[in-house]
């Protein structure tokens, strides 16, 4: 059962810029060429917890095959999103959308919501919610099927 997102952005679409990052032009350089999920959360949401053990994981399994995950926080008070962060420790990339402009250009309806990009930096896989393992299973199968891709 696929889980699509209720989001502006639709699959097939080129993702918007991540230019809101706190790591600026690195984070383009981190994505080139590679396989990247991005997860909107935020330090309220029960779920984004319990996702944020499974994203780690799949960092950590396939980040050395091409895969990058990046965490984009949507909380307004930076004190909250450092808060939750020390609570839940992750080796994957987190910036932050204060400001919500990403959150605008991909229409996010629900936390978390997630989109899986192909090594061209389009939409290949939108998740709305967390569903435990569900998602996790699917995580896990979009993600190789996209590693085993060439950009074209």
């Amino acid at each position: 059962m696929a889980l699509a997102a209720r989001a502006e952005i639709k699959v097939g679409e080129k993702f918007p810029e991540i230019a809101t990052s706190t790591i600026g032009g690195k984070l383009r350089e981190l994505t080139k060429g590679r396989v990247v999920l991005v997860d909107f959360w935020a330090s309220w949401c029960v779920p984004c917890a319990r996702s944020f053990p499974v994203m780690d994981e799949l960092q950590k399994t396939y980040g050395a095959k091409g895969l990058v995950i990046i965490a984009v926080n949507v909380d307004e008070i930076k004190a909250d999103m450092e808060s939750f962060l020390k609570a839940h420790p992750v080796t994957f990339s987190v910036v932050r959308d204060a400001k919500q402009r990403l959150v605008e250009k991909t229409g996010i309806a629900a936390m978390p919501s997630s989109f899986l990009l192909d090594k061209n930096g389009k939409v290949a896989f939108a998740h709305s919610g967390f569903h435990g393992s569900e998602t996790q299973a699917q995580y896990k199968r979009e993600i190789e099927s996209l590693l085993k891709q060439d950009p074209k």
